[in-house]
Order: C-alpha cells, then structure tokens, then sequence
C-alpha cells in the first residue's frame, strides 16, 4: 500500500462528509499524520479536514488532546483507554469537527511486548452525540505496512462513522 491507495480511500471519507457537511479532526502516534496527509493528498479537502494532531510523544498526547498523564500510566500509551481519550480530545480540541479518529500503536520494528507485540493498534472514531468506538488489531509486516494498515483502518472507520454504518 502506498499513499496514492490510501488517497484513494481517502476520497470516498472526504464525499460522504461533504454530503453530510461533517468535518474531521486526527489524533494520530504511530502513523504519524498518514490519514491527514492522504485526506489532504485531495484538493478542497479543507472543507472537510478540520485538523490533525500528531502525538507521538505522550507529552504530546496530554499537552494537545487532553490524555491524562494518570491514563497513560496506569495503561500505556497503547491501549484501549487512551486511543479512546485521543478519539475524544481530538473532538475536544477541534470545535468545528463532529468527527475524529485517533490511532496508537507499536509500528516495530522494536518496542513490542509478549503482552503488547509490534502491530498492536488501537483505533478509536468518536462522533459528537455517540460512544467512542475502539478496535484493537495486530497488524503483520513490517513498519511500513502497519502503518499503512493502520492509517488504511483509520479511514474506514471515518467512513463508516459519517455514512452512520456505527454510531
């Protein structure tokens, strides 16, 4: 997968938001601003695109978006509880989006864990009124492709969130 594929996804997400004059807002660690760079690949994606926030740095995560220092270090930067709380903070931070995805992760080739293996994401979409959503996968390949995997998840789940497929 390449950024043209992602682009690609990226222009059905773009659509149906404008179909249904919805902005976005990204909170992402591990792809470090792939989803905002592939919504942004497309012109006259600003009427869609509210903002990205890049977290890679848990300093980061608690500085922009809110995460608390506390979540972080009872859960570890990956984990169900803060891609929900960089989801929400995301939404928090970006008055004009009424959605958001968020992604943590290990994208290796170093840093995993029998407990928490590289490819290990967390996924969060958060639309204003609903529950957060958080899925958790394990991504094979190698840095590259779970990044892109991830960033491919992400934008899927924006989809699904603005067409009403989730909450």
């Amino acid at each position: 997968m390449d950024l043209d594929e992602l682009a690609t996804e990226a222009a059905r997400v773009l659509e149906a938001c404008r179909k249904r004059a919805l902005m976005v807002a990204t909170a992402e660690s591990c792809t470090g601003g792939l989803v905002a760079a592939a919504l942004t690949e497309i012109a006259g994606s600003s009427d869609v695109v509210e903002r990205g926030f890049v977290t890679y740095s848990n300093d980061a995560k608690t500085g922009m978006l809110g995460v608390p220092e506390t979540l972080i270090a009872s859960h570890g930067a990956v984990s169900e509880e803060v891609a929900r709380a960089m989801a929400e903070g995301a939404l928090a931070h970006a008055p004009a989006a009424a959605l958001s995805v968020a992604i943590t992760g290990i994208a290796g080739p170093g840093g995993g864990s029998a407990e928490k293996p590289v490819g290990l994401v967390y996924l969060a979409s958060a639309r204003r009124g609903a529950k957060t959503e958080v899925e958790r996968h394990v991504f094979k390949g190698d840095r590259r492709a779970i990044r892109f995997a991830s960033a491919s998840r992400a934008l899927e789940m924006l989809l699904e969130r603005a067409t009403g497929a989730t909450g």
